[in-house]
């Protein structure tokens, strides 16, 4: 029996550290890093790093919408990052780390819309959410070693300082909708 999946996409500062927490979530079958909302094919990290083509790192999410849905998600989204910075996540500058939802389906578009418009009006941030809100074109997967980097590097200097805090916090935060073997750890 095949499960009717969708996907998300959203780009909240560096993807190593937005696809760690994604994929604790329960009804998330999948999290894969990646480029878009540039203008040029195939990029490479290192082109995307430069800030010239326009490219955001984002990750794309499957999932189950019968488990989580993409309001769910937002949920989460506006709580694991600054939505509030342009351009900019810590010490990450640059337009390939701006805060970014990208739409599949005009449904997304209406419930990313809201979800901005009620989180914004929420105080949660004490400045105005600058994510933008644009359709989903295209996604150029990252070269295989940003695939699971959390999972795969979790004694990188990069990994221990910016990602693991925010893991803890997300696992302590959302201990009801992790998965498993995420809420053991937590």
């Amino acid at each position: 029996m095949s499960k009717n999946l969708e996907k998300a996409t959203l780009g909240g500062g560096c993807f190593w550290c937005v696809e760690a927490v994604f994929k604790d979530l329960k009804g998330v079958e999948k999290v894969v890093s990646g480029y878009a909302g540039g203008n040029i094919e195939n990029p490479t990290y290192r082109e995307v790093c430069n800030g010239n083509t326009g490219h955001a790192e984002v990750i794309q999410v499957t999932y189950d919408p019968k488990t989580i849905s993409f309001a769910d998600l937002l949920y989460a989204f506006w709580r694991t990052h600054d939505p509030t910075t342009l351009n900019r996540q810590g010490a990450d500058v640059g337009t390939q780390y701006r805060s970014v939802i990208l739409y599949h389906t005009d449904e997304q578009k209406a419930i990313a819309e809201q979800s901005k418009q009620e989180t914004d009006a929420s105080g949660l941030w004490p400045n105005p959410i600058v994510t933008e809100i644009a359709p989903f074109t295209v996604l150029y997967e990252a070269e295989d070693y940003h695939q699971d980097y959390y999972e795969t590097n979790p004694n990188q200097p990069y990994c221990r300082a910016v990602i693991d805090p925010k893991v803890r916090k997300f696992r302590k935060e959302f201990q009801d909708q992790l998965k498993e073997t995420a809420r053991q750890t937590a």
